[in-house]
């Protein structure tokens, strides 16, 4: 058997390529055909070797590329300066409030003596501190007013549910 697929390999030949010559010892251009299938075949083996390496990669959202706006100029809006301070903000409250008695009475409630630590607090939360505790007080004055059957002028009505709660 080995001897007729020797026999057989001898008896095929390769055949040698004609090149047809030009005028001027120059080679033909190939035929426009053969060109387009080289290509297509070569288009086709970037595409797959594209494909493996996407497969290779772990799978992850196609990325595109990021458009880049142009910003607009932005218009810088300048806050309004007081101007130059003209008291350190390490300066002394009774300094500076030497003349109003209830604003240092403030001071000493809300426990602040430098104008850094005042300027922590805004107006809102300034009221509420203030006034919480007063209105505290005033609630349990009327409390206290309707246990011993009393009332403030036009609380009637509150001196009235509160006996009624008790």
């Amino acid at each position: 058997m080995m001897a007729k697929k020797k026999a057989v390999g001898k008896t095929k030949k390769k055949k040698k390529s004609v090149v047809k010559l030009k005028a001027g010892g120059r080679k033909k251009a190939a035929p426009a055909v053969a060109k387009h299938k080289k290509k297509a075949a070569k288009k086709i083996k970037k595409k797959k070797a594209a494909a493996k390496k996407a497969a290779t990669k772990p799978a992850k959202a196609t990325r595109r590329k990021k458009t880049v706006k142009r910003q607009k100029p932005r218009k810088i809006v300048k806050r309004a300066s007081l101007g130059r301070p003209r008291v350190t903000a390490d300066g002394r409250l009774d300094q500076v409030f030497q003349k109003d008695y209830q604003a240092r009475e403030v001071f000493e409630f809300l426990g602040v003596h430098t104008l850094r630590e005042l300027e922590t607090y805004a107006p809102d939360e300034i009221i509420d501190k203030l006034t919480g505790p007063l209105l505290q007080t005033v609630q349990r004055i009327r409390k206290t007013l309707a246990m011993v059957n009393r009332s403030l002028a036009n609380d009637r009505d509150f001196a009235l549910e509160f006996k009624n709660q008790l």
